[in-house]
């Protein structure tokens, strides 16, 4: 690589700083700790997959209008983005809304049909939080 990386980039000070190395003693001790780790009994409850048949249904119709949700609030604000930035015709504009108005509305027909609310569809994630935001904007 040559010194100028790019025009306006300027190079991490940590590249320039010598790797460092550590001794084979440390990696032993931390691949014991880690092993221990895995070894141990998850705390807490553990989510396991319910396999009951009667609500295997429910449980599919669930996941699938998960994702539906989310393909939904991306193309939404996808939308938002290309009209504010002024990239559609009024009459894309309008169709556009028409349709994302119609799939919310089908979505709503749905979770009702399967006794699910919007809360239902929002899967935990863990610490990266949970997959649709609270307020979709």
């Amino acid at each position: 690589m040559s010194g100028d990386i790019e025009a306006g980039r300027k190079r991490s000070p940590e590249l320039d700083e010598p790797p460092q190395l550590v001794e084979v003693e440390e990696q032993r001790d931390v691949l014991g700790e880690l092993e221990r780790a895995l070894d141990k009994p998850a705390s807490g409850p553990v989510n396991r997959i319910a396999t009951d048949p009667d609500t295997v249904e429910r449980d599919l119709i669930k996941l699938v209008l998960t994702v539906v949700e989310l393909v939904r609030q991306l193309m939404e604000r996808q939308a938002l983005r290309r009209v504010d930035q002024g990239d559609l015709t009024e009459e894309q504009e309008e169709r556009i809304g028409m349709t994302l108005m119609l799939l919310e509305d089908r979505m709503t027909e749905l979770r009702e049909r399967y006794g699910l609310s919007v809360a239902d569809l929002n899967l935990d994630l863990g610490p990266l939080g949970t997959l649709l935001p609270e307020n979709p904007a």
